[in-house]
């Protein structure tokens, strides 16, 4: 029906309403054989006038009426109650006098049949109008103002394949009601004997405010079923439009890393960032990208991304220009080993900041070719770190990895080592450096996230190396935006640490990665295969000497690492390829955790 029928067609009923309610109303006060007054006539006239007035005022004709809620009703009982008002001014005006017992009863009879004829098309849908028996049955979990919005959808989207039976919430007072005319079965502990007695076949998670550890709990108790489980979108996603209430996602490795994500200081990054020439080393990789994608939001004069590998810089920089077609952006081809390039480069750009990402990370693949390690590692550091000195820049901060602390690998070590030369540039330049650690990095490159999910794809097994391994882990974004603020809180020569809160054991994280992928264990095996040379059973951010108890900023910490005599890490620089591999390792090993007795440890 097009809109101007169903006006047309709303007003004629409302008229028939409006004047049998004040007649009916007006005949059961007065006496039997009471003919039409004048009075009556001119109420009715002026009743009809004013409710097609009010009704249009309060939208009454605009409404979709087979989702009519409480606050509809509140729009008619406003419209009726002051047509009744308007009335009963018309009436004093005209006699001195007005009827109060016949507005009473018109305004109670108003009320009722102009609700009644709205709600009851509501009436019948809600009724008479059943899901399709080939629906899903759908357990959601939390019945408040989310969970409750999901199941309206649900009830009135004949398009969606979810059959709402019942609510799950840890609210005692909501147990054993009816809301939405479904009922509230228990709290979460209940979870598993509710699917298995109402038979359902999909779970969705419909709270917003869930921290994740909340989120594991609710999550690991579904995981006992035989259910699918999905999480509602975001609300602010939902209110800028990106989504709607029932597109449902699946639940997400990230959703259940038991840390809440640290707030940064946006106006201070902004502050550092904009207007200024930005320079990115390693703008190809998954750090580096994000870190690249984050300074577009803060209004750079200009960001360069100086990368070795050719496909992976034009990848981000066709994804930047495609988002960002107003920002000033350029693009080096270039290796970290190549000292002369490095300082062509700074001296030409002259960064304001320059943020180095540019590493190699993969441990047992530097365990096999430590070499390598040492030159882009420690050589790049060292070449980029000294050419940024020369050219000015303000501000230089080096991005490193929880492996650095304590190292049993050639990786972490060269990474402490970098630090040290980072830490000694501190002292001898007026740039200022420092360092960024963090843990494991999900979504990233040679993280044992993709991994596992190529492993569940193939059909598995799953490879752990061992049991009780554990990982502190972060998303890319937040790695990225901490890497901003370090250089905003920067004095020079600081190590910068975020509270990851607790680890995550390694196998904990496979199998709910299992689960959200839609199998078991029985169908995926996990297999352990045993530590690899250089892996830790666990990683720490800062050693005993290097933890400072303040926090600089909510959740990051800043650590002072013992500094070292810089002659050692350029001897090893001048005989490193002199060594074998098993020499090299060892040295490596030697330097980064204090054990040579040429070191002279200062600061």
């Amino acid at each position: 029906m097009s809109y101007q029928k169903r006006l047309l067609a709303l007003m004629l009923v409302d008229s028939m309403i409006v004047l049998s309610c004040i007649f009916i109303s007006y005949f059961i006060l007065l006496p039997i054989g009471t003919t039409i007054s004048t009075v009556l006539i001119i109420s009715s006239v002026t009743l009809l006038l004013s409710h097609h007035a009010f009704a249009y005022y309060y939208k009454l004709y605009k409404k979709a009426w087979e989702y009519a809620s409480i606050n509809e009703l509140i729009g008619i009982g406003k419209a009726v109650t002051f047509s009744i008002i308007v009335t009963g001014v018309v009436q004093f005006v005209l006699i001195q006098d007005v009827y109060f017992r016949t507005l009473a009863i018109t305004w109670m009879m108003h009320i009722l049949f102009i609700g009644g004829s709205r709600f009851s098309w509501r009436m019948y849908r809600d009724t008479y109008i059943k899901p399709s028996k080939d629906k899903m049955r759908t357990l959601i979990i939390g019945a408040g103002s989310a969970g409750t919005m999901v199941v309206r959808q649900l009830q009135h989207n004949e398009d969606v394949e979810l059959n709402p039976v019942a609510f799950i919430d840890d609210d005692v007072s909501k147990h054993h009601l009816e809301i939405m005319g479904l009922p509230v079965l228990g709290g979460v502990e209940v979870i598993e004997a509710v699917v298995q007695e109402k038979q359902i076949e999909q779970i969705i998670i419909a709270i917003p405010s869930l921290k994740k550890e909340e989120l594991n709990n609710i999550f690991n108790e579904c995981a006992k079923t035989k259910a699918k489980t999905q999480i509602m979108p975001k609300i602010e996603d939902i209110m800028v439009g990106k989504v709607s209430v029932n597109q449902f996602r699946d639940v997400e490795v990230e959703d259940l890393l038991g840390r809440e994500p640290v707030e940064l200081d946006i106006a201070g990054i902004e502050n550092f960032i904009k207007g200024q020439t930005i320079l990115v080393t390693g703008a190809g990789g998954s750090i580096g990208s994000e870190v690249c994608r984050q300074i577009t939001n803060f209004g750079p004069k200009e960001l360069i991304l100086l990368g070795h590998g050719e496909n992976s810089i034009y990848s981000v920089e066709m994804e930047l220009r495609r988002n960002y077609p107003d920002l000033n952006l350029d693009t080096e081809i270039a290796d970290v080993q190549d000292r002369e390039k490095m300082f062509v480069i700074m001296n030409k750009r002259k960064p304001h900041v320059v943020f180095h990402a540019a590493a190699h990370k993969h441990v047992p693949l530097m365990e096999r070719n430590p070499e390598e390690a040492v030159k882009n590692n420690v050589i790049g550091t060292k070449n980029v770190a000294e050419a940024a000195s020369d050219a000015g820049v303000n501000t230089f901060v080096m991005i490193s990895t929880d492996k650095a602390v304590n190292p049993t690998s050639v990786m972490g070590s060269t990474k402490r080592i970098a630090e040290m030369v980072i830490q000694h540039m501190d002292m001898v330049s007026d740039t200022r450096f420092v360092a960024v650690r963090f843990g494991n990095v999900l979504g990233s490159r040679g993280s044992v996230i993709p991994l596992f999910k190529e492993q569940i794809q193939n059909g598995g097994p799953v490879t752990v190396t061992h049991p009780d391994m554990v990982r502190y882990f972060m998303t890319i974004p937040e790695a990225s935006r901490l890497v901003l603020q370090a250089g905003t809180l920067a004095k020079g020569g600081e190590v910068f640490v975020l509270d990851m809160g607790e680890p995550v054991k390694i196998v904990d994280l496979a199998r709910n990665l299992i689960k959200l992928s839609g199998y078991t264990e029985a169908e995926i095996p996990i297999e352990f295969t045993g530590m690899r040379p250089g892996e830790k059973m666990f990683e720490e951010l800062l050693g005993e000497d290097e933890v400072h108890d303040e926090q600089v900023y909510p959740k990051i910490y800043r650590g002072k690492t013992p500094m070292v005599n810089i002659n050692v890490a350029e001897q090893l620089i001048g005989e490193f390829e002199q060594l074998t591999s098993e020499q090299l390792r060892e040295e490596l090993l030697d330097i980064a955790n204090f054990r040579k007795k040429n070191l002279q440890v200062v600061g």
